[in-house]
């Protein structure tokens, strides 16, 4: 009995025409073109409320090293919210100092710390900024320096902007090593009421943190 080969025959019929293979193509392109379009407003949206460090400046002094900066805050909607109802939100700026050595890993050498109170005042509808060197529930220790504001807008502009922040006294400086500037602006949930932190937790919609290195070149000798 001869055996008949349905080779040639299962191939074809699994093989498209071309003008088939085309209009295939080209309803696939035509689909991905639409979604980019409708997803590229929205990037470009989130691009340009998103939170980001847009300038760091570090500067040698004869009493120690001082730092500057610009940055771009967008408020989270869930802490806007807890704002307009009366509720304190509490903000924390880090700078850590390292220097480098080539045979082992980095040292710390200094580190500082600021942080930040905003809160709505509803009977005088005012905004006032507190800055302490300590968290504000350590009742009577370090000194808070207020600011008022008649917009939200300007407090957090005001927040956006730090200028010759001392971070390190000249002693824990090497003039002649590199050393590496960790800068990060954080909002702190452990400052929040009880409930607001357990609902916190994991939750984007209290996401606010921004960080940037920047490297301190060694002093130039004159």
């Amino acid at each position: 009995m001869q055996r008949v080969s349905t080779t040639d025959f299962f191939t074809h019929c699994c093989i498209k025409p071309p003008g088939e293979r085309r209009m295939v193509r080209s309803i696939v392109c035509w689909v991905l073109a639409w979604l980019c379009m409708l997803a590229g407003p929205l990037q470009v949206q989130a691009q340009s409320h998103a939170s980001e460090v847009t300038d760091l400046r570090l500067e040698r002094a004869d009493d120690g090293v001082y730092l500057s900066a610009s940055l771009q805050l967008a408020l989270p909607e869930l802490a806007e919210d807890a704002l307009y109802k009366g509720i304190p939100i509490f903000f924390v700026v880090e700078a850590q100092v390292l220097r480098e050595r080539w045979y082992w890993s980095d040292r710390q050498v200094a580190t500082a710390t600021r942080h930040l109170r905003l809160n709505y005042q509803p009977l005088t509808r005012r905004w006032r900024l507190s800055t302490s060197s300590v968290p504000f529930s350590h009742t009577g220790l370090g000194v808070a320096l207020g600011q008022n504001f008649d917009d939200l807008r300007d407090a957090v502009s005001a927040m956006q902007r730090i200028s010759r922040w001392k971070i390190a006294e000249d002693g824990e400086i090497d003039a002649d090593a590199v050393h590496t500037v960790n800068f990060r602006f954080r909002l702190d949930m452990t400052q929040l009421p009880r409930p607001l932190q357990i609902g916190a937790v994991g939750s984007a919609g209290w996401s606010l943190a921004v960080a940037r290195n920047q490297r301190l070149a060694p002093e130039i000798t004159r």
